[in-house]
């Protein structure tokens, strides 16, 4: 017997099937081969249509069913995991009325900042645990004011994987997760932040009703299976942005455990039971997939848009074949890279940095001394500093850190890279071959609420490694103390 999990990112459809028994990953694919289209009308506009979304998840299903050569009526159960804060809006027939609005639009920003001025910080803070922002709320906000005609059509709003749920079922519902990503949840109160839609003037109907997590959220109707092939009343039991969902996958629940991803941007997510904050306007808090009234676990998200785009651009424009030949100039160089400091903010403003975008900044390059193998080490410290940074500013808003692990992939499978985080933190980090697609599936089978078995699980089929903080710390704390200061030397000049 087997359960499906969907990862609907802005990329791809990521599709897994894992033994329903034991968690074992069957078989994993994605569709299209190629990148979908991100639509960019105007700048930092960005959008997708969700049917095409809905096509690929068609396609990619069909085809692991055949490549996997199993019965596709001992499928169980359903999961699905998709890209945060989108807008998808439909009519009351169901039909779309405008492309989605996806995470990377920022048209809305300027939108959250005058709810979060006008509402007050210490409302939005006290009980959205959040500014406002460029999220789904303020999207939505931005469609009222720009596409009145289209506003007016508007039966319900969805995050992307509420679509894929109502293309699978023909129930159009939402989860307290999701509407937690869209800044639309009310901690203090545990409801709908109604207050806020009614600030954006949005009637709150529009609300689709709530369906709990790891349980019956609907069930695959006769129109679906004809285009995916999965059984009629398969039910799906599962969903949750793709943040909160690679947590899951790495057996990520309770408070002080930690998920930290290190792709083109970098992620650091915290669950703690600590219903407060006051760095709201430089980390996002999500409900965590297993949050409920009476366990109130929060994912403290803190992002980092200068991560792997940063030792991207430099194998790019050093014209190195891989990244394991620029771990290997790295690791000829000692710590600290005998001086030379790369600051590698350079992909837009860091919220972290309160919303600053300050660039990327090369320090201290001798030209008669310094030579390629001194920036792959420069960017990988300076990108693994900032990780740091990160996590000290967690810390500061009442995290804790007790286990951090990650996945197997990207900027983690430099050791250089993961043992300098592992020894400034001061905590081992673990690493775990899996899969967004994978931990959807898998959270099919917590249905049963047994946590424990869920992790050791993951344990015995995907765990890898563990990185270990080095006993000889002096090098790194001092490369780190004169990176920190001349990040702080920019920060005071801009």
């Amino acid at each position: 017997m087997y359960n499906i999990g969907y990862d609907i990112g802005s990329s791809s459809v990521k599709v897994s099937l894992v033994s329903s028994e034991t968690g074992k990953n069957i078989y994993t694919l994605h569709e299209p081969k190629k990148e979908m289209d991100i639509l960019s009308i105007e700048c930092h506009w960005a959008e997708q249509s969700p049917d095409i979304w809905w096509k690929y998840t068609c396609i990619a299903t069909k085809k692991i069913i055949k490549k996997a050569n199993i019965d596709a009526s001992k499928i169980l159960g359903i999961g699905i995991s998709y890209q945060m804060h989108g807008l998808v809006i439909v009519d009351k027939k169901g039909k779309l009325l405008r492309d989605s609005i996806i995470w990377c639009d920022s048209r809305a920003v300027a939108i959250g900042k005058k709810a979060f001025k006008d509402l007050g910080e210490e409302k939005c803070t006290d009980q959205l645990l959040n500014s406002p922002g460029n999220f789904t709320a303020s999207k939505l906000k931005w469609v009222r004011d720009n596409e009145p005609k289209i506003y007016d059509k508007i039966h319900k709003y969805m995050l992307p994987g509420d679509y894929i749920a109502y293309k699978l079922t023909g129930k159009i519902n939402t989860t307290k997760n999701g509407l937690s990503e869209g800044i639309l949840w009310n901690y203090k109160n545990d409801t709908v932040a109604n207050w806020l839609l009614e600030y954006y003037g949005i009637c709150n109907t529009l609300t689709p009703n709530i369906v709990e997590n790891f349980t019956n959220q609907g069930e695959v109707n006769k129109k679906a299976f004809e285009v995916t092939g999965l059984p009629i009343g398969t039910p799906i039991v599962y969903r949750a942005g793709d943040q909160p969902n690679n947590a899951l996958s790495l057996n990520i629940f309770q408070s002080g455990e930690v998920a930290v991803t290190g792709g083109t941007s970098g992620v650091i997510y915290a669950v703690t039971d600590t219903l407060k904050s006051k760095e709201s306007s430089r980390i996002n808090h999500f409900s965590h997939v297993n949050y409920t009234q009476k366990n109130n676990y929060i994912g403290k998200l803190l992002c980092v848009n200068g991560a792997g785009i940063m030792y991207r651009w430099l194998r790019d424009n050093m014209c190195i074949d891989s990244y394991e030949a620029m771990n290997e100039e790295a690791s000829k160089i000692p710590i600290g890279s005998e001086g030379v400091i790369i600051i590698p903010f350079g992909n837009g403003a860091e919220r972290m940095l309160n919303s600053k975008n300050i660039g990327t900044h090369f320090k201290n390059l001798n030209l008669n001394q310094h030579n390629k193998s001194h920036l792959c080490r420069a960017a990988l410290e300076g990108i693994a500093f900032s990780f740091v940074y990160g996590m000290e500013i967690l810390k500061n808003d009442h995290a804790k850190i007790d286990v951090i692990r990650a996945g197997n992939d990207n900027l983690f499978r430099s050791e250089l890279f993961a043992t300098t985080v592992a020894t400034l933190i001061g905590h081992d980090i673990e690493i775990y071959n899996t899969t967004g697609a994978v931990g959807a599936a898998r959270a099919v089978g917590l249905t049963d609420g047994d946590f424990k078995k869920f992790g050791k699980n993951i344990s015995k089929n995907d765990y890898v490694m563990t990185y270990t903080p080095s006993k000889h710390t002096k090098g790194y704390k001092k490369a780190y103390k004169k990176w920190k200061n001349e990040l702080e030397i920019i920060l005071n000049n801009k």
